[in-house]
């Protein structure tokens, strides 16, 4: 404009403007400079000319102007990015900070601000008179002067440069904290403290009628109030700054042609007072000047006449320019941006579908129009990426956290080495919204947290938020189709290399264009920098996806109508104590991630309802359940309405129902009900129903995601019990539902332990349902522990009546329900011959070397083989060809029709939420197989070839991982009864079919192919291995397949175990030497080793990641069992003939180390001698058979009688080893231990025996009678008679009291054999008293001292010097030392088996009586004889379960025996406390038995002696009213 007069070509290099159009601008300005003289203050006007001379100056100036811009708007992209500063001779400048924009002229804009440091743009004179000028003032602060004096210097400054600019007819802005100076300090933004906004609009008021006195309404209308923008630190954080500014506008029917003269108030300091001064003011160049402040009155007078006319000109000047300006403004064109909001937001669908998932990228927004942004509370957020360091305090995400769950992020928590799904687990991806703060948080202590500048992000952050936009748009994690990205910019982005644009370009790069996108731009002038920045750096013209023309209250009414018709009720309320009820917010229903909560008012009062899509959504409702989906509420809701046909009883509804009602009945807090049912017959829909009737009684879930934790659903499961409650009282019970759990027993003692607190005598507070696939749900049920009810693929002549008349109700409103797959299934009565006959017809045609036909397949074997499989529906689609899926036209039913009759789509909530695929129904699969075999000639061997041949499988994608998963536990995964499969197999059934059906040939080439697909995997070449030793005997090849694993995996004790178990097949195949005993001893060994440590899960065998928490006994098992072989081999050697008695003492001899192979001589006896020298070569090894079998049966008998399964199913696995390891045992002593008949031979043959051979042969009976360890003692109290223990005891008594070296073990042996014959018979003469086993026991604690490896010892003191019940400390020593000893046994039991605590808990074999003495310690065995006697036909499972409800101490026997110990909770822990301070921990024996909250209260309970230390058993608080 008329500014270019005064500019210099380095003037126009700072503007931005490159070299040559900068030379070219002034070469422009000196040829206008001949014909129109200079612009701004000092324009004249040739005589004559008029007012039309200076319309055409006008005129050319804005030519002139147009010329610039369009020069200015091809700068090139270096130019840009960098804000280089180049000249035509100097190759390089300083780097400058880009130019900043200010606010629009005279529009009140609440959220704009200003960062600290930024560059305005160079101050300037008038130019078209509309553009205004701007000035720069820096206040003095308030060590410099007072407020009086700041606000009179402010009112001074704005009013000398409004009245400059009201003459001038320009517009004009006043900025107050922005520095005014020469060099590239100049517009820099400082800011002011403001302590009251009041106080400067007060000055203005007052000071404007003083300033222009009789011209001051005509001011008042010119100039307007000052408005305050606050300064934003340089990484967006507010401050405690502001800029002011105030704005002129000086239109020209407010002020036509007149002349403004102002008064000032000079203050005079020497005379304190104020001398009024008048001025005249106009622009002159950059500044204001006062015509009046020349000294000569000629002068000024001449000047005074000079600026009239000048006025006059301009007053006509600034009347043509407001003119043309309306009329411009008249001529706007009309927007279609809301279509095009709805088009990109839709996808060019109707309506905003709940599966897409909405990314969010934004910057600051500013408190005023944070109310327009409830849209994003109504979309599917599953991130934003926020720039806002304080949004968290007062910006977006405060207000989305008001109504909404989100999480706090930061961009490094998504860089890690971790998989996708665990990820999604530790951040809670899909369940709660992620918000991520780009830019850091201000609130964070953490200085690596908090905010940076631009220049320190890009070093510092910038790689963090593009390795997290990788991770966030990958197609592992979300679909491409459903994923929608939109940038919300409340203010300008003007850096080229600012943070969000840069995460925008990182975006742009990762999803491949702008497709996915969508921009909102809060104004045109936004959009216009953001269109140029992202030219820039994209070279691409976003304006196709971005909203500039709306305002961000249209924009959230737009989207917010876009939004599908809700489903679930507005307002869901839970149900209360006493017939009442609460209401369930969303946010707090969002915390509870993995559970689906049945509302009282499930499906009531919906959108859906009242829109006229209604019908359509009832109608496709039901069509889904009935061809084979999940039944959802809605179906259930949908039978009760008016007119409506009820939903099919189940004829074990009622039982279920009764099973689950009678509350009162139950004895735990927390009880399990099992629903065991065949695949596919309607299970979890029968157990659904129960609950759907149940939900005013019970506060209702379902576990609706199979690879939640159980502590988490538990804490989860007590929060929805307590939501709403205030006291502890009245809970209403949860009812939950969980699908085929893993571990529903350690599920329960979750809930146990967290939601315990309750009161003495409360009623059940959580029901686990636990729905149970099982090949035989009737065997399931007679076996099961709890109670349960089954159901089968049978049904009975009711039910089949009642799905006939069904069917006849479908026929009246639905086209089709013959097609209805699964549920004719169940009304043929699951009829092979219909289900043979269905898929023949439909899958005859099928063309199986084709893309769909190789889908098909792939779902038919995936089905079958593996419960629950699928695979996503962007997998599918890719699959069979369908393209361009964001704004896709076909879908996969229409591609793979007629068979897509057979499929189903579903709602996946595992790794992610996303749509799947798979058949109606797991018979339908089955018999696919079978046509595909048998008419088309597929195997099951080249389908699962062609699955692992097919790459695009396991490229990215949404799934992959559950997937591969599924693939390799269809490979891999045995069936095995304990678990509900049809039998135990050797391998996957999918092996066993092959093997079956085409032999071991392509089971070699099915799993070969595999690892080759599965490279990383150590499961598949263990698999492998096994078929090679067990179904080939190919014990070579089973080695090098069992290395491979173990070189893959080599952390895995069930990978050694298999090493190992190829080398005793071989030895026990072949007898080979024992060289293959020592390779499969060492292997047993390794696995026993690393079976100790925490194993860590095979990233690659995802199938494992379930697996139930057990400890690893097989390699004890293992070396066992070849030691045992050895033995064998050994005994029926010539040498040791077993019927030549002098030949197996001789052998006995050897084998302990007391023959040496050399005195071995046979004269003449070749074959003799190559025995010996065979073992004379292996003596050392054959030696250490008989210790290492020592140690292995002490190992198991400590394993089995001081540890007990955490898990139900375990006992299974502990009886069959308990039975294995009984069997070697009997071997091993009619190895090594001499009968009695034997023995008392002996001794009349040689009545001299010497003492050591007495003991040796005590020791010797002992060892047979398994009565030589602390185990076997405390086994004894459930094996053996009186007569039998007083024998052992005997025995014992004459070791210790004549052994020359006497052993700790020997002690404790010796005090434990005597309680255990006091328990057993205690009125035995042969029973030493209880003074002196104290002193024994005293004896050894002061020689052991309080860090022995020997738990027994300590344990035994618990058992003998436990206080008395009146509190009472003996004096001897040990007494005082209780607690000490307490504290050893634990930590000594800790370093002994803390390994095996995931899988086992300790076993509590004694009680504290109320009597004295020996009579005091009460046993485990007569509590189960006391409460087996009450009813004789209980079994061991009912017994069991006794233990469990705690049912055991209502038995008045019980109670009469023993002592209720008085304690008190502190903590959540339980101690007691005697005479002498003494204070002892106390372990709950189950979890749940007290109460959270760390409330302290006094308890009492019965005290149980563990080897980990006391037990409490029966937890009551003393206090309960």
């Amino acid at each position: 404009g008329a500014c270019l007069v005064s500019f210099e070509k380095q003037d126009l290099l700072e503007l931005g403007v490159p070299p040559a159009p900068a030379i070219q601008i002034i070469r422009q300005v000196e040829k206008l400079k001949s014909h129109t003289g200079t612009f701004g203050g000092s324009v004249r006007i040739p005589k004559n000319s008029g007012i039309q001379s200076l319309s055409s100056t006008v005129s050319i100036i804005q030519t002139l102007r147009h010329k610039i811009k369009s020069v200015t708007d091809d700068r090139t992209t270096d130019d840009k990015r960098l804000n280089r500063e180049n000249t035509e001779d100097a190759t390089s400048q300083p780097l400058r900070k880009p130019i900043s924009l200010t606010r629009p002229f005279d529009k009140s804009d609440p959220s704009f601000i200003y960062k600290q440091n930024d560059i305005l743009p160079p101050i300037a004179g008038p130019s078209n008179l509309l553009d205004p000028v701007h000035e720069y003032q820096l206040l003095p602060n308030t060590n410099e002067a007072s407020e009086r004096e700041i606000l009179y210097e402010f009112t001074k400054e704005v009013f000398c440069f409004a009245a400059s600019c009201m003459n001038s007819r320009t517009n004009g802005t006043i900025h107050f904290g922005v520095k005014i100076q020469s060099g590239q300090a100049h517009g820099q933004v400082i800011g002011h403290k403001v302590t009251s906004f009041s106080k400067y609009q007060e000055a203005f008021e007052s000071c404007l009628n003083e300033h222009f006195q009789e011209d001051r309404n005509v001011a008042r209308a010119c100039i307007r109030p000052p408005k305050f923008f606050q300064v934003h630190n340089q990484y967006g954080t507010t401050s405690d700054k502001w800029v002011i500014e105030v704005d002129v506008v000086p239109t020209y029917s407010e002020t036509k042609e007149k002349v403004f003269y102002t008064v000032l108030n000079i203050a005079s300091i020497e005379k304190e007072q104020q001398c009024k001064t008048e001025c005249l003011f106009v622009r002159e160049g950059l500044r204001a000047v006062n015509i009046l402040s020349d000294p000569n009155p000629r002068i000024v007078q001449e000047k005074i006449k000079s600026i009239t006319d000048k006025v006059k000109c301009w007053a006509a000047a600034r009347n043509s320019v407001e003119e043309k300006n309306d009329r411009h403004l008249t001529q706007g064109h009309q927007g279609h941006q809301g279509q095009r909001l709805k088009q990109i937001i839709t996808r060019g669908r109707d309506l905003l579908e709940n599966s897409t998932e909405v990314i969010v990228v934004t910057n600051k927004c500013h408190s005023s129009q944070l109310e327009h942004l409830g849209f994003l509370k109504e979309m599917k957020l599953f991130a934003v990426l926020e720039f806002d360091p304080e949004s968290d305090v007062d910006g977006t995400c405060s207000f989305y956290r008001r109504d909404r769950i989100a999480n706090l992020h930061y961009p490094q928590m998504y860089v890690t080495q971790d998989s996708i799904p665990t990820v999604i687990g530790k951040l809670n991806l899909f369940k709660q919204t992620s918000w991520v703060f780009c830019n850091g948080r201000v609130n964070e202590e953490s200085e690596i947290d908090k905010p940076l500048t631009t220049s320190e992000w890009l070093k510092k952050r910038s790689g963090d938020v593009t390795n997290m936009v990788s991770f966030l748009c990958n197609p592992d994690l979300l679909s491409k189709d459903r994923l929608l990205v939109v940038f919300i910019l409340h203010s300008a982005i003007t850096d080229i290399s600012s943070p969000l644009m840069e995460t925008f370009c990182a975006i742009y790069r990762t999803l491949e264009g702008d497709d996915n996108m969508l921009c909102i731009c809060k104004d045109t002038n936004v959009f216009r920098d953001w269109k140029q920045m992202v030219e820039t750096r994209c070279k691409v013209d976003i304006t196709g996806k971005c909203i500039y023309e709306l305002s961000l209250n249209e924009i959230n009414s737009t989207i917010q109508k876009l939004k599908e018709p809700q489903t679930r009720s507005s307002r869901r309320y839970l149900p209360s104590s006493a017939s009442s009820s609460v209401l369930l917010t969303k946010r707090d229903e969002e915390l509870m991630t993995v559970l689906d909560i049945l509302s009282e008012n499930e499906c009531e009062n919906t959108e859906i309802e009242t829109n006229e899509s209604f019908q359509e959504f009832k109608k496709k409702t039901e069509e889904d359940f009935y061809r084979g989906g999940q039944v959802t509420w809605w179906n259930f809701y949908l039978s009760e309405r008016p007119g409506c046909h009820p939903f099919i009883k189940r004829d074990k509804y009622q039982e279920l129902y009764d099973l689950i009602t009678p509350v009162q009945g139950y004895t735990s807090p927390c009880v399990m009900i099992n629903l065991f049912h065949h695949p596919g017959c309607g299970g979890t829909t029968l157990a659904m129903h129960v609950l759907w009737s149940l939900r005013r009684k019970f506060r209702c879930a379902v576990v609706k995601n199979n690879i939640a934790q159980n502590s988490e659903i538990a804490v989860q499961v007590k929060n929805l019990l307590t939501y709403g409650k205030q006291e502890e009282s009245g809970y209403t019970p949860v009812l939950l539902l969980v699908d085929n759990w893993d571990d529903v027993e350690e599920l329960k003692q979750c809930i146990l332990s967290v939601g315990s607190e309750r009161k003495q005598n409360s009623n059940v507070m959580v029901i686990i349902l636990n729905c149970e696939r099982s090949q035989f749900p009737d065997e399931s049920s007679r076996n099961s522990r709890t109670a349960n009810v089954f159901i089968t693929n049978k049904l009975s002549t009711q039910e089949q009546s009642l799905f006939s008349e069904k069917l006849r109700q479908l026929k009246a409103y639905h086209d089709q329900p013959e097609t209805f797959y699964a549920f004719m299934i169940m009304t043929k009565n699951f009829s092979e011959d219909y289900i043979k006959n269905l898929v023949s017809n439909i899958v005859k045609d099928l063309d199986t070397t084709t893309q769909k036909g190789k889908l098909f397949s792939f779902l038919a074997v995936l089905n079958t083989y593996v419960n629950g499989s699928y695979i996503s529906l962007s997998l599918c689609e890719e699959l069979v060809g369908i393209r361009n899926a964001f704004w896709k036209r076909e879908t996969l039913e229409e591609k793979m029709n007629p068979y897509s009759t057979l499929l189903i789509n579903f709602i996946v909530e595992e790794h992610g939420t996303y749509q799947a695929v798979r058949f109606l129904h797991q018979l339908i699969a089955s018999n696919c197989l079978e046509v595909l075999a048998q008419k088309h000639k597929l195997s099951l061997a080249e389908i699962t070839i062609n699955l692992l041949h097919c790459d695009c499988l396991y490229k990215s994608f949404m799934g992959k991982d559950i997937l591969i998963q599924n693939i390799q536990s269809m490979l891999i995964t045995r069936h095995r009864k304990e678990q509900g499969g049809d039998k135990d197999t050797l391998f996957s059934p999918l092996i066993e079919a092959i093997d079956e059906e085409e032999g071991p040939d392509k089971i070699k080439e099915v799993l070969e192919k595999a690892i080759v697909r599965f490279d990383r995997s150590a499961t598949l070449p263990q698999a492998l291995a096994r078929h090679f030793y067990l179904k080939e005997k190919d014990f070579k090849s089973a080695i090098q397949w069992a290395r491979d694993a173990q070189r893959k995996n080599p952390v895995n004790s069930y990978i050694a175990d298999t090493v190992g178990q190829v080398y005793k097949s071989q030895l026990k195949q072949e007898i080979v030497e024992h060289s293959d005993a020592s390779c499969a001893i060492n292997a047993f060994k390794d696995s026993q080793e690393l079976a100790k440590k925490d194993e860590p899960v095979d990233q690659f065998d995802l199938h494992n990641k379930k697996r139930k928490k057990s400890y690893n006994t097989s390699g004890y098992v293992g070396e066992t069992e070849v030691m045992m072989t050895l033995l064998e081999v050994i005994k029926d050697i010539p040498l040791f003939n077993g019927r030549d008695r002098y030949k197996r003492d001789t052998m006995l001899q050897f084998l302990n180390g007391h023959f040496p192979a050399k005195n071995f001589h046979e004269i003449n006896n070749t074959t003799m001698d190559q025995f010996v020298a065979v073992l004379a070569d292996h003596e050392r090894f054959l030696v250490s058979l008989k210790p290492s079998l020592k140690a292995m049966f002490s190992f198991f008998e400590n394993y089995f009688t001081y540890l007990k399964p955490r898990s139900l199913e375990r006992e299974t696995t502990d009886e069959r080893n308990k039975r294995k390891v009984s069997e070697h045992f009997k071997k091993y002593v009619d190895i090594f231990c001499i009968s009695g008949e034997e023995k008392a031979s002996e001794k009349d043959n040689n009545p001299k025996l010497s003492l050591l051979q007495q003991i040796a042969d005590k020791k010797n009976y002992l060892e047979s009678k398994r009565a030589d360890t602390f185990a076997g003692l405390l086994q004894c109290l459930y094996e053996k008679t009186g007569k039998e223990m007083e024998y052992i005891l005997n025995k014992w008594l004459f070791v210790f009291d004549n052994s020359p070296n006497r052993y700790i073990s020997d002690t404790v042996n010796l005090i434990l054999a005597n309680i255990v014959l006091h328990d057993i018979k205690p009125n035995s003469k042969t029973l030493k008293k209880y003074t002196e086993l104290v002193s024994l026991l005293n004896e050894a604690l002061q020689n052991e001292g309080i860090h022995s490896k020997c738990t027994e010892l300590y344990y035994l003191s618990m058992l003998l010097i436990w206080p008395t019940k009146d509190h009472r400390l003996e004096d001897v020593e040990a007494y005082k030392n209780i607690s000490t000893y307490v504290t050893s046994a634990r930590k000594s039991f800790h370093r002994r088996f803390s390994h095996m605590f995931p899988a086992r808990s300790a076993i509590a074999h004694f009680f504290l009586g109320k009597s004295t003495g020996l009579e005091r310690i009460v046993s485990k065995a007569k509590l189960d004889h006391i409460v087996s006697s009450a009813s004789q036909q209980r079994s061991q499972c009912d017994m069991h379960q006794l233990w469990l409800t705690g049912a055991v101490w209502k038995e008045p026997e019980v109670q009469k025996m023993l002592l209720r110990v008085k304690g008190k909770s502190e903590n959540s822990d339980i101690y007691v406390s005697y005479a002498g301070n003494l204070k002892m921990l106390v372990r709950p024996a189950y979890l749940g038995g007290i109460r959270g909250g760390y409330s302290q209260e006094k308890v009492s309970f019965y005290l149980g002696f563990s080897m980990e230390g006391p037990v409490a058993y029966d937890i009551r608080y003393e206090n309960v009213i």
